[in-house]
């Protein structure tokens, strides 16, 4: 199978190289998925840069632990291991992991587990499929489970044009919050397009010093200190903080014990965790069109070096998916 391979840590346009490689054979309790799109997430960028990336010439002295990234996927289902019990060859299903067995989605086939599967939407193609797993279960539990949305609430989404963001101002929604979202003059009209009740241009206003309060503040691409969002916060509101960089997410991890102690202001930091039933709560939303992937740009498998190079300058808006098959042919599987 063609695959996209990391060859050794460091920037994507250098390390990534298209390679023909044996397809994956799957254990007792995976299947093997004929993959159609995948699409990009910061997770893949880590992992195709490595654990010591702010330390380069280090960093080149180990070997990648994920040869093949790529969290996102979706495809048909091509065979299943004795074990499995929800899926047969032939079913179309959307998921994510985090690259087990080192293989990921930027491949023509993947092996996965069933507890990071479900039954594609049918209403969305694979790509826009393929949007959706690690972006919207981020926003789905930061809102529901670490920021316990309510119905009523006013809900800020710091970050609200990129993957997560765009998801988290849909799902707040869904929620029957009262959302504002925060991004740049050029995205205004799409986040009131998909349900923002207001918008902040970040390039005007500083929402952090209007003098206004917020029950929850999502922090999907989180570029204020944390005292900043905890000066919006309502007397008992939670500050979720899913993006930023590693800069930002260190010093919500230091400071959290110590900020606990004071008033009721509450600060969450979560890696998200994939599994089925959250996948089919969002299957449900997508198929309700109470949710729309937001797509800003496809790219072809061996481009996949320039998708993480766009989606890493910041200014996606949406997802940046891969489309891993000919055109055609992801048709005739629609």
């Amino acid at each position: 199978m063609k695959a996209i391979l990391t060859t050794e840590y460091g920037l994507p346009l250098a390390v990534l190289k298209m390679r023909q490689v044996a397809a994956p054979e799957p254990s007792d309790a995976e299947v093997l998925v004929k993959l159609f799109a995948s699409s990009v997430n910061p997770l893949d960028d880590f992992a195709i840069r490595g654990p010591l990336f702010f330390v380069p010439k280090l960093g080149r002295l180990l070997k990648p632990t994920h040869k093949i990234a790529g969290a996102d996927y979706a495809g048909i289902i091509e065979s299943v291991g004795r074990d499995i019990k929800r899926f047969r060859p032939g079913d179309a299903v959307f998921g994510a992991s985090f690259m087990g067995k080192g293989q990921g989605g930027f491949a023509e086939y993947v092996c996965a587990r069933e507890d990071g599967l479900a039954p594609k939407p049918i209403n969305l193609s694979f790509e826009q499929a393929a949007a959706v797993p690690v972006a919207a279960i981020t926003a789905l539990q930061g809102l529901r489970d670490h920021g316990r949305v309510q119905p009523g609430q006013n809900v800020l989404i710091d970050g609200a044009s990129g993957g997560v963001g765009t998801f988290a101002i849909q799902i707040a929604k869904s929620f029957g919050a009262n959302v504002t979202a925060v991004c740049s003059t050029r995205n205004m009209d799409r986040a009131r397009a998909i349900g923002a009740d207001h918008v902040i241009d970040y390039i005007r206003d500083n929402f952090t010093q209007s003098g206004l309060r917020y029950d929850l503040i999502l922090g999907a691409n989180a570029h204020h200190s944390i005292f900043d969002y905890r000066r919006a916060l309502s007397e008992n509101g939670t500050f979720v903080l899913v993006g930023g960089g590693l800069a930002r997410m260190l010093q919500a991890m230091s400071l959290k014990p110590l900020l606990s102690l004071i008033g009721n202001k509450k600060t969450r930091f979560f890696i998200a965790k994939i599994n089925a039933a959250d996948l089919l709560v969002l299957k449900d939303l997508l198929e309700a069109g109470r949710i729309v992937p937001v797509i800003d740009r496809q790219y072809p498998l061996d481009e996949v070096a320039e998708a993480i190079r766009y989606r890493g300058e910041g200014h996606a808006k949406g997802k940046v998916v891969i489309s891993i098959r000919p055109h055609q042919e992801i048709q005739a599987n629609l």
